[in-house]
C-alpha cells in the first residue's frame, strides 16, 4: 500500500522540482557576497585572503574594517587588551534563504565557528554562510563586528543595534567562560540557556538563573558568582528581543550535527540538480585551507553534520538511500526486491488477491488477511585579535596587542 502511494508521490515531487528552474536560487548571486579585510594587513596579505576565500576583488564587494569599527560595539564590553589597536581578521559572507547559519573559522585562536554562529543568531541573522579567517594566528574576538557589517551590506538588511551589542557581549562572555571550563562546554551551556530563554519567553531573573543552573548541572560546570551574574545579565538583555524559534533551532541543530531527514535531503538534492544549487555550506566549500599552512587552526560547523553517524552501520550514504529508495519502488536487483515488486504488482492487478500464499490467508468467512510487513518502507575579521610573530617580513610585528592573545609561532607561547 505504501509502495502504491509512493509511486504517486514521486512523480509529483519530480514535477515540482522541475518548476524550481524558474525560482530564485537558495544562495544569492555573487554580487550579494561581501568580503571584509582587516585594515592593518599588508597588500600582499589582503590578496592572499581573496585567494583563500576562493574569490577575487572584482567578484565581490569589499569592506575594510578598522579598529574604530570594532570599538563601536566592543567598548564597555571587552577589555582594552581584547579590543587592541589593530585589525587583522577577515570575513567572507553569503546570505542565504534557508538552512540556518553555517560558519568556518581559520587561524582564530580564541573564538570557534560555533561561537560565531550562535552569536550571529543573537544579532538577528537567521540564514547565512560565513568564513572568518586571518593569514596569521589571531584571537578573533572582534571578528563578529566585520561579519555583521558584511551581512548588512550583502543582504540589504539593517540589524538592530541593541541585538548587535548583545551579540558582541555574548561572544565575549562565552569566550571568557571558555577560558575557565573549555570552549565546547561554554558554547553548549550558553546555547542551552539561550534556547530556553527564547523558546519559553523567560524574562524573570529567577527563571533565567534556574535555566542557567539546569544547563550548568547538565554539563557538570560549576559557575562562580561573577560568571552567573554576567550570563544572567546577558540573557535578560537577549530576552527583550523577538527571535524566530525555527531559525534558532535550525542553527542549533547545525551545531549539534543534526540534518534534515531522508526525504528532506532528497528533496533538496532534486532541487539542487535543477537549480544549480551548490549544496550546504556554499562559500565555505570554496576555501583553500592549504594556503594557510599545516599549523593553521581550522574548524567549521559543517564538520558536526558531516561527521554525525558516519561510523554507524545503520547509516547509509545519502545517494545509497536514493538508489535504494527508487529500487524499492520500481524493482530492484536481488530476489527480495523482485519478490516485493511481484507482491505489489499482484495487489494492483487483482481484486484484493495476492499470488504469494504465504502473505495471504483466507478466513472461514472469506475475508482476505494480508501480511502488511512485506514491502513496507520505513522513512524514516575583522577581529580585534591577538597576533603572531610572523617570520614573513610582510606580516605584522609582535608589538601588536590586538585581541589580547599574542601567539609566538616559534615557541607556541602567548606573549
Amino acid at each position: 500500500m505504501i509502495m502504491k502511494k509512493m509511486k504517486k508521490i514521486i512523480p509529483l515531487m519530480l514535477a515540482a522540482a522541475l518548476t524550481c528552474t524558474s525560482l530564485p536560487m537558495v544562495a544569492k548571486a555573487d554580487s550579494s557576497k561581501v568580503v571584509t579585510l582587516g585594515t592593518d594587513l599588508t597588500a600582499e596579505q589582503k590578496t592572499s585572503m581573496y585567494e583563500y576565500f576562493g574569490t577575487s576583488a572584482d567578484e565581490v564587494a569589499t569592506i575594510e574594517v578598522t579598529n574604530a569599527d570594532e570599538r563601536k560595539y566592543m567598548e564597555g564590553i571587552a577589555s582594552e587588551a581584547q579590543i587592541g589597536t589593530r585589525t587583522y581578521s577577515c570575513a567572507y559572507v553569503e546570505p542565504t534563504e534557508k538552512g540556518g547559519i553555517q560558519v568556518k573559522v581559520a587561524n582564530l585562536t580564541f573564538v570557534t565557528s560555533s561561537m560565531i554562529a550562535s552569536t550571529l543568531l543573537t544579532s538577528g541573522v537567521e540564514n547565512c554562510n560565513v568564513v572568518a579567517a586571518s593569514p596569521i594566528a589571531v584571537s578573533g574576538t572582534g571578528a563578529l563586528t566585520g561579519i555583521m557589517m558584511a551581512y548588512e551590506k550583502a543582504s540589504g538588511e539593517t540589524l538592530d543595534e541593541g541585538q548587535k551589542t548583545a551579540a558582541t557581549e555574548e561572544l565575549v562572555t562565552t569566550g571568557e567562560l571558555a577560558d575557565a571550563v573549555g570552549q565546547q562546554e561554554a558554547t553548549d551551556l550558553m546555547n542551552d540557556v539561550k534556547q530556553d530563554v527564547i523558546e519559553n519567553n523567560l524574562t524573570d531573573e529567577g527563571e533565567i538563573q534556574n535555566a542557567i543552573n539546569d544547563a550548568a548541572n547538565t554539563y557538570n560546570i560549576t559557575l562562580t558568582e561573577d560568571q552567573m551574574a554576567k550570563i544572567t545579565s546577558l540573557m535578560q538583555n537577549i530576552s527583550q528581543y523577538d527571535y524566530d524559534v525555527k531559525a534558532l533551532k535550525n542553527t542549533l541543530d547545525n551545531l549539534d550535527g543534526k540534518s534534515g531527514g531522508f526525504f528532506s535531503n532528497l528533496w533538496d538534492s532534486i532541487k539542487s540538480v535543477f537549480t544549480g544549487g551548490s549544496g550546504d555550506g556554499g562559500i565555505i566549500n570554496d576555501t583553500k585551507d592549504d594556503l594557510l599552512g599545516a599549523d593553521a587552526i581550522i574548524d567549521s560547523t559543517l564538520d558536526a553534520i558531516n561527521n554525525s553517524g558516519s561510523n554507524s552501520d545503520e547509516e547509509e550514504g545519502f545517494w545509497d538511500k536514493v538508489v535504494g529508495f527508487f529500487k524499492n519502488i520500481f524493482g530492484g536487483g536481488d530476489e527480495k526486491d523482485d519478490a516485493d515488486t511481484e507482491d505489489v504488482t499482484d495487489e494492483e492487478n487483482t481484486d484484493e488477491e495476492d499470488a504469494d500464499t504465504e502473505d495471504n490467508a483466507n478466513t472461514d468467512d472469506g475475508t482476505d488477511l494480508t501480511d502488511d510487513t512485506d514491502g513496507n518502507l520505513t522513512d524514516d575579521s575583522t577581529g580585534t585579535d591577538g597576533t603572531t610573530d610572523n617570520a614573513d617580513s610582510t606580516g605584522p610585528t609582535d608589538d601588536s596587542t590586538d585581541g589580547g592573545l599574542v601567539i609566538d609561532n616559534n615557541t607556541g607561547n602567548t606573549q
